[in-house]
């Protein structure tokens, strides 16, 4: 996985790095610096647009 923040392209070595995985397997799929460049990732790629945080 690069040190390179997703988001904004900075090392996140010298953050307080978030890293985010996906499946069942937890393949990485990259850092960010923070919360808030994960965020703003998820905004501006309407990542949350037709998502659920609850199961019924």
């Amino acid at each position: 996985m690069s040190d390179e923040c997703v988001y904004c392209g900075c090392d996140v070595s010298v953050h307080a790095p978030v890293y985010v995985a996906e499946g069942g397997e937890r393949d990485p799929v990259g850092g960010f610096c923070n919360y808030g460049c994960l965020w703003a990732y998820i905004r501006e790629e309407d990542l949350a647009v037709g998502t659920v945080c609850r199961i019924d």
